[in-house]
């Protein structure tokens, strides 16, 4: 009779799992390892297939973009009728079809869901292999009908669309990656059924089980997606740069023009003088927060010496909290205090009993110390955070060693608490030199008007401005192209500086 797991001590657990894993594999559990493998590599493609045009299945017709994905037309049925002719959009039998296809998309990601489930549940012992094989199969089941759903309403949109004379406007045809999507989904059914058949009987006593590597793994898995996705998934974005394009349009290599774009960043005088200014706003506002990046840590230095804990956790409140206020709505803060009918010019125009009418927001003067200010106060209780969170790690036993050597309260500051953040402060160091290249651009597009344009404007306001204020969607993409290149380089200088310097690195 198989022991209860609940009757075996945390001792015993680990001695039984240690003595399975000893155990030799059969050549049933080998096999089925193998096929594992095979089905994470079919999920991690089918994954990937969700969020790429070139294998969209639910792309039927050459009137929709080229360039959206499955995921993309699964959002809305709409983005993928938006490039189809008037004409074509007032059928009423048009919009039911495509609304269809939108549904088999979302089915498809849930379906691709389940097979990732499956997948990591396949790093666990075989009673979770067991279970997970049930996600897998089910996934596969749902991706195969749902994916063979598309052909006959392929055929249904042809039939209607001939009958009424609009064959030829559809531009339709059979997306041949609905070939890949099946292959994976019957990959999914049979790895299934084969390794529930491979895979030993599992004994009534035992546990869903994983491996604490693996368990970390899946822990970190949707950070690494979602890097992936908002990180290094826009990167396939930089063709643009290599295109004549314009919003809306799709890429052909008829447009292509090569390095075009990034001759003209050189060649064209406007452009040249444009970045030459950007570029000086970007370096000087960088640089002034760069100089000012030791105030959170002062800051936290001298709130954690405060004694009275309700008044220290009602000032880091305070402090915190214009974090979390977006900058449209400090904006409109700044506008209540300083515009010409704000606060100030009320309450001088009260005490002098003479209109006072200064627009202090329309004045382009000293605007990067504006902008460091405005920055400072929203961000100072946030960065400190980090500060505060290191000081309570610092052992209470130098403190008490200081005290009795006779050190005094700046003394123990000075010669402890700064020596034992200042590892905190030059990894922040290192990552604010190499992103001294990005400001960001909300602060800088709220605060922004014709008369402190030229001297608000960092880079990546200027993008903005370009890609989607201009339409030079190449040229404001070979512009974040050099600026990422360039973040990167010196990313590993400031490194190597530190490295040689301090003798420690983060990369």
């Amino acid at each position: 009779m198989a022991t209860d797991i609940a009757t075996l001590s945390e001792k015993e657990i680990k001695a039984r799992n240690k003595k399975r894993l000893a155990a030799p594999k059969t050549m049933g559990e080998k096999i089925a390892d193998v096929l594992y493998w095979i089905m994470r590599i079919a999920v991690i493609a089918n994954v990937v297939m969700l969020f790429f045009p070139a294998f969209n299945p639910i792309r039927v017709s050459e009137n929709v973009n080229k360039n959206m994905s499955l995921f993309s037309c699964s959002l809305s049925h709409e983005s993928m009728l938006n490039t189809f002719k008037a004409t074509l959009r007032r059928q009423e039998w048009l919009e039911p079809a495509f609304q269809t296809l939108s549904i088999i998309g979302v089915v498809i990601i849930i379906a691709t869901v389940l097979a990732a489930a499956g997948g990591c549940m396949s790093l666990g012992n075989t009673k979770l292999k067991k279970f997970g094989l049930l996600f897998s199969f089910a996934g596969g089941l749902v991706q195969l009908i749902t994916v063979l759903q598309i052909n006959p309403i392929v055929q249904d949109l042809a039939n209607q669309s001939n009958a009424v004379g609009k064959f030829e406007d559809m531009k339709l045809f059979f997306p041949p990656v609905i070939t890949a999507f099946t292959v994976i989904s019957i990959a999914y059914l049979a790895i299934s059924v084969a390794n529930f058949v491979l895979l030993p009987r599992v004994n009534k006593g035992d546990a869903f089980e994983m491996e604490p590597q693996f368990q970390l793994f899946l822990m970190m898995l949707p950070f690494i997606a979602l890097a992936f996705v908002f990180s290094y998934l826009p990167l396939y974005g930089w063709r643009y740069a290599f295109f004549e394009y314009k919003s809306g349009e799709t890429l052909t290599m008829d447009k292509f023009v090569g390095f075009k774009w990034f001759t003209s960043l050189f060649q064209n005088a406007a452009t040249k003088r444009d970045i030459v200014t950007v570029l000086k706003n970007t370096l000087a506002m960088s640089g002034l927060g760069i100089v000012t990046s030791w105030i959170p840590m002062a800051f936290a230095i001298f709130l954690s010496e405060v004694k009275n804990t309700q008044f220290r956790q009602l000032v880091q409140t305070f402090t915190t909290i214009p974090n979390f206020i977006s900058w449209v709505l400090v904006y409109a803060i700044a506008l209540a205090i300083f515009s010409t009918d704000g606060f100030i010019n009320t309450m001088l125009t009260s005490v002098t009993g003479e209109a006072v009418t200064t627009n202090y927001l329309m004045n382009s003067d000293h605007m990067w110390l504006k902008m460091l200010a405005w920055g400072l106060w929203k961000g100072v209780g946030w960065s400190a955070i980090i500060y505060i969170a290191s000081i309570s790690g610092i052992d209470q036993g130098l403190y008490e060693a200081a005290t009795v050597d006779g050190a005094g309260r700046f003394a123990k500051m000075w010669y402890i608490t700064v020596p034992e953040l200042i590892p905190t402060f030059c990894v922040l160091l290192l990552m604010s030199i190499a992103n001294i290249l990005s400001n960001g651009m909300d602060q800088y597009l709220v605060f922004s008007n014709a008369v402190n344009r030229e001297s608000i404007q960092v880079l990546d306001l200027y993008v903005y401005n370009l890609g989607i204020g201009n339409g030079l969607i190449p040229l404001s993409t070979v512009i974040g192209m050099v600026k990422s290149v360039v973040s990167v380089v010196l990313l590993f200088a400031a490194n190597g500086v530190s490295k040689a310097v301090r003798g420690e690195s983060i990369v």
